[in-house]
């Protein structure tokens, strides 16, 4: 993951947010700071930012970059990348070539970490979306990072969301549901996505049963053998994750070693 603020090129040079990308799923996200004045945001951004939207969702945030970007229908962009020594088109290293900076405004991106991040935008990880399980009635036990366990009916949202109709017509592919890279929050595909505060405002807290937790552990929890699959790597390479603590079983017994599905997931995030 690489993080970047977003600064305006004014007299005191202010952060009005932070921009997030993904280098596996080449996903950007967008988080704004509060109370920034309407002029202060981004044209593009401005409507969102009114409705009081801070997280700008995968979409809008890589609009954003592509309005700061030689467009890929460019008559001569093979050229450009030639010159630029791009062997294909990508839209994180064209941003990166001027620092993020267009023609359209004054910002620009300057590098940081995620311990320069301000508090406002750490509390927001709380909320992400840690793991994700299927219930029947088309209804998810969504566990967030703050430890909240939140039972989220999808019916009410899938009959106004006409897009989902495929997904509520078919439980089989409800059950592929899967976290958006970051926890930012679970889709089916990269059109078919509920954000993280959406399932947090609608969900309802919940005390997991028996029943909710057999169902879990038969669908998150991995063998050895599956990770390997999962990870597409060897039987040593899992070996040196869990030695490197990048990877933490959650059961061990004789030759038999189990995994959260979701930690292994984020493997694939980095």
């Amino acid at each position: 993951m690489k993080i970047y603020a977003i600064v305006e090129n004014n007299k005191k040079e202010t952060s009005i947010g932070y921009l997030f990308y993904y280098e596996k799923s080449k996903e950007f996200y967008i988080e704004l700071l509060d109370g920034l004045e309407e002029w202060d945001v981004p044209l593009l951004l401005s409507t969102l930012y009114r409705k009081g939207e801070r997280t700008i969702n995968s979409y809008w945030s890589k609009v954003w970059v592509q309005q700061r970007i030689v467009p890929s229908d460019r008559q001569n962009i093979g050229q450009i990348l030639r010159d630029n020594k791009l062997n294909m088109y990508d839209e994180y290293l064209l941003l990166m070539l001027a620092k993020g900076r267009c023609e359209q405004d004054d910002f620009y991106l300057i590098p940081t970490t995620v311990d320069a991040l301000p508090s406002q935008i750490i509390k927001r990880f709380n909320y992400r979306v840690e793991n994700v399980m299927t219930l029947n009635n088309f209804s998810l036990l969504v566990t967030f990072r703050n430890g909240k366990v939140k039972k989220c009916n999808l019916n009410k949202y899938f009959i106004i969301n006409k897009g989902f109709r495929i997904v509520y017509k078919n439980s089989q592919i409800f059950n592929y549901v899967r976290i958006v890279e970051g926890g930012y929050g679970v889709c089916w595909d990269e059109f078919l996505s509920i954000s993280n505060m959406e399932l947090y405002d609608m969900g309802k807290d919940v005390s997991i049963t028996s029943d909710n937790l057999n169902k879990f552990v038969a669908e998150n929890v991995l063998t050895t053998y599956e990770v390997m699959n999962l990870l597409n790597c060897s039987r040593q390479y899992v070996n040196e994750l869990v030695k490197n603590q990048k990877l933490h079983p959650i059961k061990s017994y004789e030759r038999i070693t189990l995994f959260l599905k979701s930690e292994v997931e984020k493997l694939n995030w980095v």
